[in-house]
């Protein structure tokens, strides 16, 4: 791609600031998909609820940092392809190089743009998105205590952390053929059922219902038949607030800094291997059981426990083959890099963008616009079908959240490649 090694720092920065305003425009085009999805998802399950129109605002708000961190390698693609496109098609590339300048005027700008994207990703990922997470849930949670509805729905079952809640038809407040499953504080079993029930003003610490022709069954687990029963014209229940928030705040490895899920992934990693070895003593324990009955002989009253030996030993062998595949632990794997691969994305999708828009001869702004596109769509499919194969069939998280990047590098270097020798 030429011999000549000067470089111009006037071209570079007249490319790196045009590469920067590309990059602007297509970061606001996807970030505006990203937007409108997250924002049909808002109206979907909280505005048709009739929560007030500001706090939905601010919980789209809280939600932007992963709209930011998805949008700007893509952003970065787009941007850096449609620069090289219209620099090749209008001949300013073709006079540069005829002026004995180098591609490293070209490289080292667009590269240098990938880089900032990739720590302005990865810091929306790692930093905002943890922060703008727990800003989300505390006004979820405020939301939820003002607008019980938002949680219940006609003929539909909620599940908190310790209840259980069967609903009719919801219309308003009120709720038809109510049926509750919970535990008593002394850990008796409970069901309660209502012919009707309405939701109450409670404040902000519970969710309240006050339920009309109840009938309320308590039991005991470890004598079955003893159980107390009762009925009531009126009676009020409550949610616990700790049971309802906790429904609504778990917090995955995606919303978490990669310090965190690293420290989690660590605990687990120890969790798993003390299970792991517990399993490996019970084996141990099986087999060597099952070679003593096999060496006393048929004449040995053991003999007829063989197979229920051999079957014992076979299950642990199998639960040792099933922990190491523990699916909990994968995915906060496949999560941890993650939030490396896709802001790295950025950088290695603006290296592929380089000799996508050199090949752009005419128009060079709107092939640049289709190969980044079309770049873009290949990239996303790539990274879900490799968190699909993780997460279902187990393969290395490594690669699985990697490979679209090294693809992205491949392919580049390849392009590079014919692009020197035409």
């Amino acid at each position: 791609m030429g011999t000549s090694r000067s470089l111009s720092p006037i071209i570079i920065r007249h490319i790196a600031l045009e590469a920067l305003f590309s990059f602007l425009v297509a970061f606001l085009f996807f970030f505006f998909i990203f937007f409108v999805n997250q924002l049909l998802l808002m109206v979907q399950e909280i505005l048709t609820k009739h929560v007030p129109l500001y706090q939905v605002a601010l919980l789209l708000f809280y939600s932007l940092p992963s709209v930011i961190a998805m949008a700007a390698p893509f952003g970065a693609l787009l941007g850096v392809v449609m620069t090289i496109g219209r620099l090749s098609s209008d001949n300013e590339i073709l006079v540069m190089l005829s002026s004995g300048l180098s591609y490293k005027n070209i490289f080292l700008p667009a590269l240098g743009v990938g880089v900032l994207v990739t720590l302005i990703s990865f810091f929306a990922n790692d930093v905002l998105l943890p922060a703008g997470t727990v800003q989300f849930s505390r006004l979820y949670r405020r939301i939820l205590f003002s607008t019980p509805a938002l949680e219940l729905e006609s003929n539909s079952v909620k599940r908190f952390r310790n209840t259980i809640l069967v609903t009719g038809a919801v219309q308003g407040k009120s709720i038809d053929n109510m049926l509750i499953f919970d535990r008593t504080g002394e850990g008796e079993r409970r069901v309660i059922m209502a012919r009707r029930a309405e939701l109450t003003d409670s404040g902000t610490t519970r969710l309240s219902l006050d339920l009309h022709d109840s009938f309320v069954q308590s039991s005991k687990e470890t004598v079955r038949d003893d159980y107390d029963y009762s009925s009531a014209s009126f009676l009020r229940y409550s949610v616990n607030q700790n049971d309802l928030w906790q429904s609504n705040s778990a917090i995955g490895p995606r919303e978490m800094s990669s310090t965190d899920v690293r420290r989690e992934i660590r605990e687990k990693e120890r969790t798993l291997d003390s299970q792991i070895e517990d399993i490996r003593l019970r084996t141990t324990s099986a087999s060597l059981a099952l070679e003593r009955t096999l060496r006393t002989g048929p004449s040995h009253p053991d003999w007829n426990r063989r197979l229920t030996q051999r079957d014992e030993l076979a299950r642990e062998l199998g639960n040792i083959r099933d922990r190491r595949k523990d699916r909990n632990l994968l995915i906060y794997r496949l999560e941890y890099y993650k939030k490396f691969s896709i802001p790295a994305g950025a950088f290695c999708l603006a290296f592929l963008s380089i000799p996508l828009g050199l090949f752009a001869k005419r128009s060079g702004q709107v092939v640049g616009l289709l190969f980044g596109l079309l770049s873009s769509v290949l990239y996303w499919a790539l990274l879900l079908g490799g968190q699909t194969m993780g997460v279902r069939l187990g393969y290395s998280p490594f690669w699985s959240m990697w490979l679209p990047n090294a693809l992205a590098l491949v392919a580049g270097g390849v392009l590079c490649l014919i692009k020197a020798r035409q």
